[in-house]
Order: structure tokens, then sequence, then C-alpha cells
């Protein structure tokens, strides 16, 4: 069976049953690494992606269930070579020790600013609840994840409007 997936503004026709794990489409199909297998429970977090701008767990997740809809792995958050503004943060805040649990972080907080312009500390606080990072960076994480809301609304300020 063949399935045809979007992802990072891509179709893909691909020959996987349909079954199979989206993470594993991702990395071993489509060579995009940024999402990692950490739990294969869906608890952890690293394998986050946004689908239709929300964030999934993708090693639970069926590929069959990613058809229509609009994946973005975290290589294709950034456009036109401009880093997105959560990536700019957790660089600025230097939000990492190993990395592993960040792919999951920059998903997540993605996800909230695409849905919540002006999150509170206790949004951002919320929505990162389910994501483990197991070095104990997450001072740096909230402090990347804070920064991340005001560059969105710098940028959301200084675009044209219609």
């Amino acid at each position: 069976m063949t399935l045809k997936l979007t992802v990072n503004g891509k179709v893909h026709e691909l020959s996987v049953p349909p079954q199979t794990p989206l993470l594993n489409v991702l990395r071993n199909d489509l060579a995009l690494n940024g999402p990692k297998y950490g739990c294969g429970l869906g608890e952890c977090g690293a394998c986050s992606v946004l689908i239709d701008g929300m964030a999934a767990r993708s090693c639970v997740l069926p590929v069959a269930a990613a058809v229509g809809h609009s994946v973005t792995t975290l290589e294709g958050l950034s456009h036109h070579g401009q880093l997105d503004p959560v990536q700019q943060a957790f660089i600025e805040a230097q939000a990492a020790q190993c990395g592993y649990c960040l792919n999951g972080m920059i998903i997540t907080i993605r996800a909230l600013l695409n849905h919540h312009d002006d999150p509170s500390a206790h949004q951002v606080r919320a929505a990162l609840e389910h994501n483990i990072c197991r070095c104990g960076t997450h001072v740096e994480i909230l402090q990347a994840a804070e920064r991340a809301v005001v560059i969105n609304a710098d940028l959301r300020q200084e675009a044209p409007h219609e």
C-alpha cells in the first residue's frame, strides 16, 4: 500500500504498512532525525512533531493517522535559512546539555505559540509538563521558552498587517 504523507511541506509517497509508527517513517524512510526515540510509549516527548500545528507523539501514532495532514518536524521549523523563534530562543538561552529532549521541548513550545499569542508562564510550564529532560536543564529550558514568547511577539508586531 502506498501512502502520501506531507512532511515539512513536501509530499512523500511511501510504501509502508499503515500501522508503522510515524517516528519510524520519519527517521528511517525520510532521514529526519529531529524527532528522537525516547520511551516508545508517548510519555517523554522526545519524538514530538507538529500535525496541523498541534504537538503529537510520533512514536505511538501510526503513519496512516498522519495521511491528509501536514506534519512538521524540527527540521521543518526554519524557513529560508531563518530559524524559528523557538529555535532561536533555545540557542540564545543555551538550553541544552545532552540535547536529547530538545526536539520535544521546541516542538511543544512552537505548538503552544501556534495557538496562544502571549501564553503566561503558567501556560508555558503546563505545556512542558509532560516533556522529560533527564539532564536537569529545566531552568534554561524555561528561560528559553519565555524568550521564545518574546521573540515570537516581536516578530508578530513587525509583520506587515493586511
